[in-house]
């Protein structure tokens, strides 16, 4: 292959990068004063558990995806999901942390440089909102969430977009759409914070971005041929669904249980309100289905469990676990008919991400500001939602909704078309016909083993390559 400016620059500034960082001087632990919170040995376990099983989302995630699409894509689909750890995880040690939870720049986004290169992070003080963890592991806990959310918006963009232009959108999604979002929502003086907006663990945030920037790269990219005729795309491998789904819903208890940085009843509670909104979505997309005269499925359960979890993201740690059952009902239901409205549309979203996570996403956000109780989370100032006699929450639940949704696509939209003004982001029809992990990425789908007949009558065991 002939060597061109585009495919030398990731590698030049990576090493820019690290030439860099080898200057930064290592800094000592920071010892809390007497004016200061102790740390908490049990809260900074609890982080770290919650830490990792957040990390396992996104082999969950590739997993999940790429059971989903034709067997040809598998392979390029499950690595956009998974290179967003090595992408994100150097971005947001140089200045991604620093643009989501530095110094505010009038609530709209931190001074990159207030922990440039992770500079004064393992020395500082801790976080405000988790004063018994140090601020380095709060830190890293937040890099997870900042992982998994451009690999979400891999599931709209499959089995078409080519591997380096979406490196280099995960790049810019990072910079300009996720990072200024978790600043209003999360830093203290964030302007969606100052409103008295409230996202637990990331609807807004996390889920509402990835689906809205999901819709603006389906559009962008336009239709497969295989959408435009009318073909279905058979699953490749249901049972890694199912091994996604699992992984998903394990790791997603560090995700919302793991938000309320402590090890405390507010975990507990987030923790049993995650798994009740996740069997009840489950359940309810399924039988939905079956009142809409299809069998009951495999991908329907794991489909509608995992938009229970988007559902109760941002209201995990605030409802009782008796209304996660409402939440994730409403929440599988609104995004069963939307996905059912998007297939009869032109929209080629692939993987139903902006109908399962966006759509989902909102519909968390909105029922947070039903739902949520002073009682179930017991915070002092905490959120008191519409159900409960305070209406005005509702409403600044559904602004804070509307401006991260507009800002989330436009910028997203904006991003997609200048990618695709200084690199093609689509494949070639003849690569797409081939198959992505071939034409991306030299690689083949193995799918287990055939036991074929031999010459002498005996079965032999032989790979089956797809």
């Amino acid at each position: 292959m002939k060597l061109s400016f585009k495919n030398v620059m990731p590698f030049l500034v990576l090493v820019a990068v690290a030439l860099v960082a080898m200057f930064i001087k290592p800094e000592a632990d920071h010892v809390p004063g007497a004016t200061e919170t102790a740390y908490s040995a049990a809260d900074i376990a609890w982080v770290l558990v919650s830490t990792a099983l957040v990390f396992l989302m996104t082999p969950g995630l590739a997993f999940f995806y790429g059971g989903m699409v034709h067997r040809k894509n598998v392979i390029s689909t499950m690595i956009k999901s998974v290179v967003a750890a090595g992408v994100v995880g150097v971005l947001w040690i140089t200045v991604g942390f620093s643009l989501s939870f530095g110094d505010s720049w009038h609530g709209l986004i931190g001074d990159p440089s207030t922990f440039l290169f992770f500079k004064g992070v393992k020395s500082g003080a801790a976080w405000p909102g988790a004063p018994t963890i140090p601020l380095g592991l709060f830190a890293l806990f937040q890099l997870m969430f900042a992982i998994i959310t451009p690999g979400l918006v891999v599931g709209a963009v499959a089995e078409r977009i080519r591997f380096t232009s979406y490196i280099l959108f995960i790049v810019l999604f990072s910079l300009l759409v996720y990072a200024p979002v978790a600043h209003w929502s999360w830093h203290p003086k964030g302007f969606l914070a100052v409103m008295g907006a409230w996202d637990f663990a990331g609807g807004t945030v996390v889920h509402i971005t990835a689906g809205c920037a999901a819709l603006a790269g389906a559009l962008v990219l336009k239709r497969r041929k295989t959408h435009m005729a009318h073909q279905e795309t058979p699953a490749a491998n249901v049972p890694y669904v199912l091994i996604g789904t699992g992984l998903l819903w394990f790791g997603w208890f560090g995700f919302n249980a793991g938000s309320a940085v402590g090890a405390s009843g507010l975990a507990v509670n987030a923790f049993g309100t995650t798994n009740t909104a996740a069997a009840a979505a489950g359940l309810a997309w399924m039988f939905f289905d079956v009142v809409k005269g299809k069998k009951p499925s495999v991908l329907g359960f794991c489909i509608g469990a995992v938009v229970g979890l988007v559902a109760i993201t941002p209201a995990a740690g605030y409802v009782g676990i008796s209304q996660s059952i409402i939440i994730g009902v409403v929440g599988a239901l609104v995004s069963n008919i939307a996905v059912g409205i998007k297939q009869r549309s032109t929209l080629d979203d692939a993987l139903d991400v902006f109908p399962c996570h966006g759509i989902g996403g909102m519909v968390g956000m909105l029922l947070t500001g039903v739902f949520a109780n002073t009682n179930a989370h017991g915070i002092p100032n905490g959120p008191q939602g519409l159900f409960y006699g305070n209406p005005a929450f509702f409403f600044t639940q559904f602004k804070a909704m509307a401006i991260v949704v507009v800002y989330s696509f436009t910028v997203s939209y904006a991003i997609f078309k200048f990618i695709n003004f200084v690199l093609p982001m689509r494949v070639t029809e003849e690569e797409e016909e081939l198959g992505l992990d071939e034409t991306q990425h030299n690689e083949k789908y193995l799918q287990g083993t055939l036991l074929v007949s031999g010459g002498n009558g005996k079965l032999v065991e032989k790979a089956a390559e797809f």
